[in-house]
């Protein structure tokens, strides 16, 4: 029985070298975001809108709870999940956690490549999307920073990146 967690900040590549890292060890892959959606069939930006950040936070550790407790599988957590409740903890009992760190400067690039996609983002031009990656990472550090590994990730920008990436964290996993 095998379970990945993969936490960082947005634009960190969870999602990417998720899919991948499933792909290759043969386990399932699940966005707990997608999994959320599927579940309560809403976007997340219209949970938040309808809910408030408390009731989506809610809902997401009830869906955390769920989906950690699948076997054989790969899961990738929105960028703030482990920073509410007990979550980070809980996930530390469940599962292998690792965390995609990237520099403020490496997720800024990544965002910028995606920018559309973000609703947190919309309307922030460079130095204001620069200044809210710096300051927003500084109060999640603590909370990512108690995975059990620790990935530097670097700009992700191409197949050979990724594939990169998925090798070194199968090798940190399966060499603890």
């Amino acid at each position: 029985m095998k379970r990945i967690i993969l936490l960082g900040y947005m634009g960190a590549g969870k999602t990417t070298v998720g899919r991948e890292l499933a792909k290759r060890l043969n386990l399932r892959f699940y966005d707990l975001d997608w999994y959320i959606e599927s579940r309560f069939k809403k976007k997340v930006s219209e949970i938040f809108a309808l809910e408030g950040e408390e009731g989506f936070r809610k809902k997401e550790r009830n869906m955390l709870h769920e989906v950690a407790e699948f076997e054989d599988v790969v899961i990738s957590l929105g960028g703030g999940a482990p920073c509410f409740f007990d979550n980070m903890e809980y996930i530390n009992q469940q599962a292998d956690t690792v965390y995609l760190k990237g520099t403020p400067e490496v997720l800024f690039q990544h965002l910028m490549m995606a920018k559309g996609k973000r609703p947190l983002l919309e309307g922030k031009n460079p130095e204001e999307l620069k200044a809210y990656i710096e300051e927003s990472l500084q109060g999640r550090e603590p909370f990512y920073s108690q995975a059990k590994y620790v990935y530097n990730i670097e700009v992700m920008g191409t197949v050979e990146m990724v594939d990169k990436s998925t090798t070194e964290i199968i090798k940190m996993i399966e060499n603890r």
